[in-house]
């Protein structure tokens, strides 16, 4: 992709933006090194001076605003960490997860119209205005007549008109910045900045589709059926569209309004392990989690059972990732950092010409000093310092398939503290991690896993004469090969004669070994 001047311009405009509203003070390390140290110095110099009743808070979140859906989602990320940003500064970017400007209801009803291709008045009963309205899509409240006469509400989920196009145009700016990046600074070049940006993208694709979401909730229904206190709406199959979907109603207060569900009485802390130890089921259990567990996407029913909305964003991991998870948290919980620092190295995420034992004292280091504190005695700041310094020493790269995962642990880490200022995130996860390693690391899950390569074994067998026969073929054509040369029908034989007239000399060339390197594919798609 060549340069281009508007998408630069777009991302000087965005730095610039960050630069004012003291973003990079904010994110800042607690103890930078002298060079970043005196970059943030500077940069503190053109911060905008603050204005008689507009705290930054408030400033940063207008301005993410103004910047586009990508950045809102930054705002909402940074809601989740009052340890890292303060309280105040959450509390307004707390207004980014359902508080957005909406837009207008006659334009939400004519994409309900014109998505599911019936008049408003057909299908339901009544269809109110928007009760919120986030980055991507907002919410209003209907009613529906049931087969049997009777009335239900239910939400009609919009997507805002415009919204891929905004996205797309964020997206270009990070993908400018992450090859910048990369090849300005190759030191950063481990942390994979086009990867991540290729992530995001990947998932946000995924965003715009709301038929997408509706499939993750039936998934996610049919995982947690039978889960403790959790579940998720139930959707309206008869009514959903690429931008629009309809799906039960929930009579709920929002997790961010703590104050309401102490009124309540609701137990906060209670409700902060229930996010958590939820989170960690569907992750390790499943394979399956909802990849955006901030508090505006999260409600809590008079009963107590916590219900997840808005599930745009998801995230999968194969077995072998939920088994490092599994392990890797254990292993925290019961202080073996010489197991972590191995199941790291077998799980290639560590280099190998790196040392175990030094890797163990080094998560040490970093796990010893929080164990039994409470979460207001644990700086988040210095740890995820400390967590990224560690990356650096090790040479450790970016691994793609856990950012989602990543993300969320520090999103609903968050959120759990929020809710308990005694929050122990390695108590808290203890049971539902210990269960995972007893059912499927155990005895039990040693004989399931035998059964599994039985099985595998078996349908092996059932294909041996397939591959034998494939094997024959491959033979023969090896055999022919090597008696006649290597042929082309007449047809390719053909076109390679016409393109060699075209052509140059090193263009014939690289011809002839595309050609090669179809035939050599041929062959191993016979195996």
């Amino acid at each position: 992709m060549g340069f281009n001047i508007v998408t630069f311009a777009r991302l000087c405009r965005s730095g610039w933006t960050f630069v004012r509203e003291g973003v990079p003070n904010l994110l800042a390390p607690p103890d930078p090194p002298p060079g970043p140290a005196f970059v943030l110095r500077v940069l503190k110099a053109f911060e905008r001076r603050p204005e008689p009743g507009v705290d930054t808070g408030a400033r940063l979140s207008n301005a993410l605003q103004r910047m586009g859906p990508s950045y809102i989602k930054l705002g909402q990320f940074l809601a989740t960490r009052a340890d890292v940003v303060g309280r105040d500064m959450a509390r307004e970017l707390g207004n980014l997860q359902d508080s957005l400007p909406p837009f207008s209801e006659d334009a939400a009803r004519k994409a309900v119209e014109s998505a599911l291709g019936r008049p408003i008045e057909e299908m339901f009963e009544s269809f109110g205005p928007p009760v919120a309205a986030a980055s991507i899509a907002q919410v209003h409240k209907a009613e529906m007549k049931g087969d049997d006469g009777s009335v239900r509400s239910v939400a009609v989920k919009v997507l805002r008109p415009g919204v891929q196009h905004r996205f797309n145009r964020d997206l270009k700016s990070f993908y400018m910045a992450a090859r910048l990046i990369e090849r300005f600074h190759p030191p950063s070049r481990r942390l994979r900045p086009v990867a991540v940006v290729d992530t995001l993208a990947a998932s946000v694709e995924l965003e715009m589709d709301l038929r997408m979401e509706a499939a993750a909730l039936s998934e996610m229904g049919e995982n947690t059926a039978n889960d403790p206190g959790f579940r998720v709406p139930n959707v309206e199959w008869q009514h959903i569209a690429k931008n629009v979907l309809v799906l039960e109603w929930i009579d709920g207060i929002k997790l961010w309004k703590h104050e309401d569900l102490a009124a309540a009485g609701h137990d906060l802390p209670a409700i902060g392990a229930n996010v958590i130890q939820s989170f960690l089921r569907h992750a390790i259990r499943d394979g399956f989690f909802h990849a955006d567990m901030h508090p505006g996407n999260l409600f809590v029913e008079p009963d107590g059972t916590l219900v997840a909305v808005d599930l745009g964003i998801m995230g999968r991991l194969t077995k072998a990732e939920r088994k490092f998870l599994a392990e890797i948290l254990f292993g925290f919980i019961r202080r073996d950092y010489l197991r972590v620092s191995r199941l790291h190295f077998d799980a290639g995420y560590v280099p190998p010409d790196k040392d175990v034992e030094l890797f163990a004292q080094s998560l040490r280091a970093i796990g010893e000093p929080i164990h039994g504190q409470s979460a207001s005695d644990i700086s988040m700041a210095k740890l995820l310092t400390q967590l990224f310094e560690n990356t650096e020493r090790f040479g450790m790269e970016t691994r793609t398939e856990l950012i989602l995962l990543q993300k969320t642990m520090v999103v609903v880490e968050g959120v759990g503290r929020s809710l308990d200022e005694e929050f122990d995130m390695w108590r808290v996860s203890e049971p539902v991690v210990r269960d995972w390693i007893e059912k499927n690391l155990g005895p039990a899950g040693v004989l399931r896993d035998t059964a599994d390569g039985i099985g595998t074994i078996g349908r092996l067998v059932r294909e041996l004469p397939m591959l034998a026969e494939r094997a024959e073929t491959l033979s023969n054509e090896i055999q022919e090969m090597g008696r006649n040369g290597l042929r082309f029908d007449a047809a390719t034989a053909d076109a390679i004669g016409r393109a060699e007239a075209r052509h140059t000399r090193s263009g014939r060339i690289a011809l002839w070994i595309g050609a090669v390197s179809l035939a050599a594919i041929a062959l191993k798609m016979v195996l």
